[in-house]
């Protein structure tokens, strides 16, 4: 394996002792990379309009307006926090992503699609995704013990930036777990992964979500996004924070 630059490592330390999440911070690293790639020079030695040229050549590319965004970010944090220059960063601009409305499933497309994935912990999984409005990444990662029936409350930990939350339970939702429960027997996780010390690899919930899809007929609607906008709708409120015990499950 390659030696770190001194540099780099810097970086990955500066991100470190802020607390960023290790995908954020190979995110970053690349993002940075890429930029010290196209110049063919070391990024401390590139400036301002070195990083218009290399936003405009993105651009170019046809690049998404989220990618694109997190480079923005890449780039803010290295030349803000590791080399320390100044306001540079808040002129190193975001771009605008045109807004266009999502495409959200109707209840009947919702109930076709759920009755297309076989197993009962992925369909379990994206039921609790869609009622609940959690990403497919935070209803994979829940516990057992996250589920509140006594206070009709989940516990989502390490949400989007790293934060936790509490969400609604329905006593539908309560119920369907509840059938899961006895049926898979789960233990420490909510939905294992095959031997069951971790928790249900993300990519096999958004596998399960293309295969339904297509076997119904939505593949170029039914992303797990879409999926779960249709939840998010009718779960207008979110419960008060900080419940401080929560009932055993099921």
């Amino acid at each position: 394996m390659a030696e770190l630059s001194p540099l780099r490592r810097r970086m990955i330390e500066d991100m470190t002792v802020r607390n960023l999440s290790p995908a954020t911070q190979r995110s970053y690293v690349h993002a940075v990379a890429k930029f010290s790639r196209y110049f063919g020079r070391s990024p401390d030695r590139l400036g301002l309009e070195d990083v218009r040229a290399f936003q405009v050549h993105l651009v170019a590319t046809g690049i998404s307006w989220p990618a694109l965004n997190q480079t923005v970010c890449a780039l803010r944090f290295f030349y803000g926090v590791t080399l320390g220059y100044g306001d540079l960063p808040e002129r190193i601009p975001y771009a605008r992503e045109p807004r266009k409305l999502p495409v959200v499933l109707s209840a009947d497309e919702v109930v076709r699609f759920l009755e297309a994935v076989p197993s009962l912990k992925s369909r379990t999984a994206l039921t609790t995704a869609y009622a609940a409005g959690l990403r497919a990444s935070e209803a994979v990662s829940l516990k057992v013990g996250d589920i509140d029936g006594g206070r009709m409350v989940i516990r989502v930990e390490h949400g989007k930036g790293g934060k936790d939350r509490y969400v609604m339970l329905s006593a539908q939702l309560l119920g369907i777990l509840r059938t899961y429960w006895r049926l898979a027997r789960p233990g420490h996780w909510l939905f294992p992964g095959r031997d069951g010390s971790r928790s249900m690899d993300v990519q096999v919930l958004h596998s399960a979500c293309r295969s339904a899809c297509a076997a119904v007929g939505l593949a170029k609607r039914g992303t797990i996004r879409n999926f779960v906008l249709g939840g998010v709708i009718v779960r207008k409120k979110e419960p008060p924070h900080g419940p401080t015990q929560r009932a055993s499950y099921p």
